[in-house]
C-alpha cells in the first residue's frame, strides 16, 4: 500500500510534465486524507505527458476504452472511463504540487463500476461530499 508521500514520489519519478497529469483512481482519496493509503497509482496524462509516458512502455487498450501505459504499480491512462484528459485537467485541484481529480469524479466512477470492494470508499466519498446515501446504499444495489 502506498501513502500520500509514496504516491507523490511515484509520480515525480516518472518525470512527466506535472501540469499535464491528473491523479485519479483512489489517489484523490489519499490526497484529501480520506484514506491512509492506496494499492496503486492511476494517472491520466495529456499532450506531452502522454507522449512521454508512451516512451516508457507501449500503451495497450484499457478495460474501459482508454489507452494505458502500465509501469508496475503506476498506470498512466489517455483518458478516464471515456472522459478526455483535457476535461479532467480543467477540474483538477493542486495538492502538494500534484494535480488531483475531484472527489465527485471519483465517486461517479466508483458508482458506475459497481464493485463490492468500493463500498467503503463510496461511503467515505459521500460523507466527504455531503452526498445523500452515505450509509444506505452499496454498489450493485
Amino acid at each position: 500500500m502506498l501513502s500520500w508521500a509514496e504516491v507523490r514520489a511515484r509520480i515525480d519519478a516518472l518525470g512527466l510534465p506535472s501540469e499535464r497529469v491528473v491523479l485519479m483512481g483512489s489517489g484523490p482519496m489519499v490526497a484529501h486524507g480520506l484514506v491512509e493509503s492506496v494499492g496503486d497509482v492511476d494517472l491520466v496524462a495529456s499532450d506531452e505527458a502522454w507522449e512521454r509516458a508512451t516512451r516508457l512502455a507501449p500503451p495497450t487498450e484499457g478495460l474501459h476504452g482508454d489507452l494505458v501505459v502500465r509501469l508496475g504499480d503506476v498506470e498512466v491512462f489517455s483518458g478516464w472511463h471515456g472522459t478526455p484528459a483535457a476535461a479532467l485537467l480543467e477540474t483538477a485541484t493542486l495538492i502538494d504540487g500534484i494535480l488531483v481529480g475531484t472527489l465527485a469524479d471519483v465517486l461517479e466512477f466508483k458508482l458506475a463500476l459497481k464493485r463490492p470492494k468500493d463500498a467503503t470508499h463510496i461511503a467515505l466519498l459521500r460523507a466527504a461530499l455531503g452526498a445523500p446515501g452515505a450509509a444506505d446504499e452499496s454498489p450493485g444495489t
